[in-house]
């Protein structure tokens, strides 16, 4: 399974439109190569608009197409447009980071305790008459998540392995920037240099 987040950091909100609008070509471009995108998580940044980070799952037979294509994302990358929340602001360069993280598939699971529950959030009957819910447990850490967005308890289960992958990932990436003195190294800091895309403009046009 391959898992692709991208994220404005501690950007301003001219970089968390940029997320936004880096996820929709995202998604264009991997449609184009038959390979799907699954939300999986997505934090918002407010009523003005963009997100602070999204997290997707590339969907496809073909595990290896689909990190192929999220390496050529994996990086940082540069929207150069001017800010229309600050007009006439100077500033027209707004960074965004992109990582991939792949799950394996076997040994993950020998780590993890699966509960299904009923699900409490709104959805009509159907939901909250059934244990459709899963909350999955990292058995070493005690780290545990629940998904319930999804009508079936499979593609809950599956919608909690992610999670919880992400969350183990980012949890060890947090204590190995603690130990470099770096903490914000890659979910929360952005490399201003040599960004691996850019894009231009209102329309995000992609630049070679």
């Amino acid at each position: 399974m391959i898992l692709i987040q991208l994220s404005a950091g501690r950007g301003p909100l001219e970089c968390c439109i940029a997320v936004h609008r880096a996820w929709e070509t995202l998604c264009r471009e991997a449609e184009s190569e038959s390979i799907s995108c699954q939300l999986i998580e997505a934090v918002s940044a407010g009523k003005k608009a963009g997100y602070k980070s999204v997290l997707l799952q590339l969907v496809t037979a073909d595990t290896t197409l689909a990190k192929a294509f999220a390496c050529r994302w994996e990086g940082t990358s540069l929207w150069i447009c001017p800010s229309h929340l600050r007009p006439g602001h100077k500033r027209k360069n707004w960074y965004f980071n992109c990582r991939m993280f792949e799950i394996p598939e076997r040994t993950f699971d020998s780590e993890i305790v699966y509960q299904t529950c009923r699900s409490s959030g709104a959805g009509g009957q159907h939901v909250n008459t059934t244990d459709s819910a899963v909350r999955a447990t990292h058995t070493a850490t005690g780290i545990s998540v629940r998904a319930e967005s999804e009508r079936s308890q499979h593609a809950n289960k599956r919608l909690a392995r992610a999670l919880l992958f992400h969350k183990l990932e980012t949890l060890q990436q947090q204590e190995a920037d603690q130990q470099e003195q770096n903490r914000w190294q890659q979910h929360t800091q952005l490399q201003r240099g040599n960004p691996v895309r850019t894009f231009k403009g209102e329309k995000f046009i992609p630049m070679s």
